[in-house]
């Protein structure tokens, strides 16, 4: 393996393997990915895996939507061998209060907006797309059917074998330990196996990006929340749609095998934890066997957590770090990184390749912070 690249990325999961694909389709083949695992075990191959279109504010409508796009035929853009599993079943959001139901109809004017096919529903038409739906307490709901869910693993796999087919190379088990810097540029990174230099270094380790940044002397704004899920035993088909709740901070699904994946939103403070616990076992059973009665009597097989990296106003963070020029740290998706990264991807891809783009980069720099134009999203569990 040679020791100079054009590109470095550090991160393996969805936003490093994608944004590896759009540079080398953009002819910039050059790049060496390092993943001190494996691709996709981070929050990438922890994640929920759902893929919606239904959010509050126009930036992320437009990212979940064109991305969505792209999931609808990934493996023929990709030349992947085999299939995402791309599900679109739908996403059911309930409102729980009158507070809730009253944005639910801001909502849907930002998604109408962007042609975006999700429309209002009464607690009587939700429970004809979910008849198992308890409705006592539901204001209404919302539904748009091209929402639904894919194959993290897959799709990141797809992006990866794509980009490897160009010329990118990949690195896994190698942790990156610092950054080489030289008259406030970037010049590339210490790592366990050794040094490797690159003229753009980029920071998509998610949780971890903030300790990277600090290598290169920024703040990054982002924390790390653990979030934790479960499955159950596969049964016959009972709801073909995502169920999700935002004032309940719940969301469930049954995958096209038949278990059931669901999680409740976090009451913890910041934490860097994969443990799953028991606590949370007990807490998500009595939350979605209220919503939804008929998986009383399911056997949950195993759970897991993830990380959410947590910024400010819930929306990406993407800076080119002042003290290091050419470094750039990709975080802060605040656990929607899978469903917007293919669009993400294009986005750095175009910015590095002095290609033109519907979307400005600056938009998502951290000065937001300081400004006070924050990017605030009404629509995260």
């Amino acid at each position: 393996m040679k020791r100079e690249y054009e590109v470095i990325i550090i991160g393996g999961g969805i936003i490093g393997c994608a944004t590896a694909f759009e540079l080398a389709k953009r002819g910039i083949t050059d790049i060496l990915l390092i993943e001190k695992r494996y691709l996709t075990s981070g929050a990438t191959g922890r994640c929920g895996a759902g893929i919606r279109q239904q959010w509050g504010s126009e930036l992320n409508a437009r990212l979940a939507l064109e991305s969505t796009h792209i999931f609808e035929h990934l493996e023929e853009y990709t030349g992947y061998g085999h299939s995402c599993g791309l599900h679109q079943g739908g996403y059911l959001l309930v409102a729980y209060t009158q507070k809730e139901w009253d944005q639910f109809q801001e909502n849907l004017k930002v998604q109408h907006r962007l042609g975006i096919d999700s429309r209002a529903l009464t607690p009587q038409e939700a429970k004809q797309i979910v008849p198992y739906l308890n409705t006592d307490g539901v204001y209404g709901a919302t539904f748009c059917q091209k929402d639904g869910h894919a194959d993290p693993f897959h799709c990141t796999q797809a992006y990866a074998q794509g980009a490897a087919r160009m010329g990118v190379e990949f690195l896994t088990y190698t942790e990156v330990t610092g950054l080489q810097i030289q008259n406030g540029q970037i010049a590339g990174v210490e790592t366990t196996k050794g040094p490797f230099s690159a003229r753009i270094v980029l920071n998509c380790a998610n949780v971890h990006a903030p300790e990277l940044a600090r290598m290169a002397g920024e703040e990054i704004p982002v924390t790390s929340e653990r979030h934790q899920a479960l499955v159950t035993e596969p049964v016959a088909p009972l709801i073909d749609c995502m169920v999700m709740a935002f004032s309940r901070s719940f969301y469930v699904q049954q995958t096209p095998h038949g278990s059931f994946v669901m999680g409740i939103g976090p009451r913890e403070e910041p934490s860097f934890s994969f443990r799953s616990t028991w606590q949370f076992l007990e807490q998500n059973c009595a939350v979605m066997c209220e919503a939804l009665p008929v998986l009383r009597k399911l056997n949950v097989v195993r759970q897991w957590a993830g990380q959410y990296d947590l910024s400010p106003d819930r929306n990406p963070i993407i800076d080119e770090a002042k003290q290091a020029r050419g470094f750039y740290s990709i975080c802060g998706f605040s656990g929607h990184g899978f469903m917007v990264g293919p669009r993400i991807a294009i986005l750095m891809a175009n910015h590095l390749a002095g290609k033109d783009d519907t979307m400005d980069i600056r938009m998502f720099s951290k000065k937001r912070y300081e400004t006070g134009k924050l990017l605030l999203e009404p629509a995260v569990v």
